[in-house]
């Protein structure tokens, strides 16, 4: 399968695709979990080395990210300013009581690149999740980024190939 990174592409095609990705995600949650998270983490562990994030930064443009403690100190560290200017400046806290980066896009993304990339959060890291057990669990959010992840994209179209939909 010939990947598509092209942004505006992906997004055509993910408008054309909706009601086709809405039956996808009806068949997926009858399958067996197990079988579709080796799926899944066999397809990103070969997709993702050929995209590269940096030429894209779609995620750092959406994304609400969630901040740990330690993170913040990391951070604080990094800049050399101290936690409390960080707070100020760059995080806010939700209802619930989490902290979480206080705009979107994020203050640190940089054309489409990160700016800290190397000292980047751990949910920067982690996304978009495909590594994790229970894909079938999290459709929704993953599907959420279908149009604007083309690492998400690409492992949700050669999954269809894969399971012959």
């Amino acid at each position: 399968m010939q990947l598509i990174t092209d942004l505006v592409k992906i997004k055509q095609i993910a408008e054309e695709k909706e009601v086709e990705n809405d039956h996808f995600q009806s068949f997926l949650k009858h399958q067996n979990e197990k079988q579709i998270d080796s799926l899944i983490q066999e397809l990103n562990e070969s997709i993702t080395p050929q995209i590269d994030c940096t030429n894209c930064g779609n995620c750092c443009k959406s994304l609400m990210i969630h901040i740990t403690s330690e993170e913040t100190v990391q951070l604080s560290n990094h800049l050399n300013i101290s936690v409390d200017q960080i707070k100020e400046q760059y995080i806010e806290q939700s209802e619930q009581g989490q902290m979480i980066m206080n705009t979107v896009p994020c203050h640190f993304l940089t054309n489409t690149s990160c700016s800290i990339y190397e000292h980047r959060f751990t949910e920067c890291r982690e996304f978009p999740h495909l590594h994790k057990p229970h894909f079938i669990r999290r459709l929704f959010s993953t599907m959420r980024y279908y149009e604007i992840c083309p690492i998400i994209f690409n492992v949700v179209e050669q999954l269809k190939i894969d399971l012959e939909y």
